[in-house]
């Protein structure tokens, strides 16, 4: 099958478009012929052996943990999926991705695609949109009527968590450039910032809930605003535990984990009406490189996708 897959760590040059062999799915697993594959930030802080603290990879290793296919062939002890169910997954960050023709993925990972999104839309939604549903509504136990400041709420997982975060009944304040505060009333922003003439501790205030996508100085900046007993969630980098106790506040840091359960219920907000989807651009999978690079500028407008298998959105 083609792939693209990395032999050493490095920047946009490791990532090779070559033949690899199709793996064969084994007890509770199902092979996937990958339609479309998002592209995420982990994927090149994977590439670049930033996450090597965390996740633990073997070479070569094709990237990509974010998808959307068709089931090819169901391995011993599936039950719940079979030869031509159409499917979206979020797999396990630790094994081979979905920057290819074909991926094995566990029975566990996987869901029903959403009914009303074409491959290309759905494979932007199971890594950001797990993301965001696990930080909102695991880790920060999100209720209707606090309120909620997305730093980035015009990427990938700020635009999810800031429809979630409303569907849920939150106050949701987020910041984005100028060019995306359009976007961002349109996926029901109550209070948009302007990061580029707005400094958001200025005008953000009581907040319950951060969910930081930006870290660094951002990061840092967030503190203030949280009322006490608050929480700082990034999806970053780690928050200091120090910093947190000194404000009063909680942090945490949130790398999202696998789960058919939940995509299934992204799913339904799908189909529901209660969810867009936003693709910044789709590049054909040989374009692997440019992906990275555009992901890797930081002012991706939702999603980037790699078209894998050529059918039209």
């Amino acid at each position: 099958m083609k792939a693209i897959r990395i032999h050493n760590y490095g920047g946009p040059e490791v990532l090779q478009y070559e033949d690899a062999p199709r793996p064969k799915p084994a007890l509770g697993e199902v092979l996937i012929r990958v339609y479309a594959a998002g592209v995420n930030p982990a994927d090149w802080k994977v590439r670049a052996g930033d996450l090597k603290q965390l996740v633990q990879n073997k070479f070569p290793l094709i990237p990509g943990w974010d998808l959307s296919g068709v089931i090819e062939k169901v391995g011993p002890g599936v039950s719940q999926f079979k030869k031509g169910d159409e499917v979206f997954s979020k797999p396990d960050t630790s094994r081979d991705g979905a920057y290819a023709e074909y991926i094995v993925v566990r029975e566990s990972e996987v869901a029903p695609k959403p009914k009303s999104l074409h491959h290309v839309y759905a494979a932007a939604v199971p890594l950001a949109g797990l993301t965001a549903w696990q930080a909102l509504f695991d880790v920060a136990q999100l209720k209707r009527g606090q309120r909620v400041l997305t730093h980035g709420g015009s990427g990938g997982v700020g635009h999810f968590a800031v429809q979630f975060a409303k569907w849920k009944g939150a106050y949701v304040i987020a910041t984005a450039s100028t060019k995306n505060q359009q976007l961002l009333r349109e996926i029901g922003v109550d209070q948009p910032i302007d990061y580029t003439i707005q400094r958001f501790e200025q005008v953000a205030k009581n907040v319950d809930v951060v969910l930081d996508t930006i870290g660094a100085d951002t990061q840092e900046r967030s503190w203030k605003v949280l009322k006490q007993g608050g929480l700082l969630a990034s999806v970053a980098q780690p928050p200091d535990v120090g910093k947190a106790k000194r404000f009063g506040v909680r942090g945490a840091f949130v790398w999202s984990q696998p789960n058919g359960n939940q995509l299934a219920k992204i799913a339904a907000l799908i189909d529901s009406g209660n969810l867009k989807v936003v693709l910044d651009r789709i590049l054909p999978l040989s374009e692997g490189r440019r992906a990275h690079e555009l992901s890797q500028s930081g002012h991706v407008r939702g999603k980037i996708v790699l078209r894998v298998k050529d059918v039209q959105p």
